[in-house]
């Protein structure tokens, strides 16, 4: 084996969390999608663990109590540094709202030696709720709901992530891009 394949094989090879917080309908999921199909045909191992599948799956019966918002992003968080500590890059599209809870799955990861990344998809409220793209706004709106973050549940934007994506001011592509960009300074990609 050449110096060259060995390189990319440990690159492809090296495990990480990425976690994408931000509000709802941010833009995160739809990123990490994104970023996924360009790891996968770089020959990563990729998986994206988003949050309406792991409230269905794996949070079942959780609310959105604040002691329920922590319990689920523990529950993420440890899913994803095992995943991650298997070489697997691991992409979080979940709105994580309080700081302390990303703070431990922070150090869960540094714990274990296993590289977490947060990136902050810095959406303004106003764009997320034109785009509203589960109709939660409308829904908080109109008075059907409550507990909206960012709108009437706090959110504890990240004071300083590894990567801050303005996607109202760019296209997926390049909120993509910019995240690959973060992975390659890092040796991940």
């Amino acid at each position: 084996m050449t110096t060259d394949q060995e390189t990319s094989m440990s690159v492809t090879g090296t495990g990480a969390t990425i976690w994408l917080t931000g509000l709802p309908s941010a833009g995160k999921t739809t990123i990490a999608y994104e970023l996924a199909g360009r790891l996968r045909t770089e020959g990563h191992k990729v998986e994206v663990l988003d949050g309406d599948e792991i409230r269905e799956f794996l949070s079942a019966g959780l609310g959105f109590s604040r002691e329920d918002r922590h319990t689920n992003v523990a529950r993420i968080g440890f899913v994803a540094e095992l995943l991650a500590a298997n070489g697997v890059k691991v992409l979080v599209p979940v709105i994580a709202p309080f700081a302390d809870s990303r703070e431990a799955v922070r150090k869960r990861h540094a714990a274990e030696s296993t590289t977490y990344l947060e990136v902050h998809v810095a959406t303004p409220v106003e764009v997320c709720s034109v785009r509203d793209v589960k109709g939660l706004y409308a829904k908080q709106a109109a008075g059907e709901i409550s507990g909206l973050t960012g709108v009437d549940d706090p959110y504890e934007a990240p004071e300083s992530p590894d990567l801050r994506i303005e996607s109202h001011q760019q296209t997926v592509q390049e909120s993509a891009a910019a995240l690959h960009a973060l992975l390659t300074e890092r040796g991940l990609a």
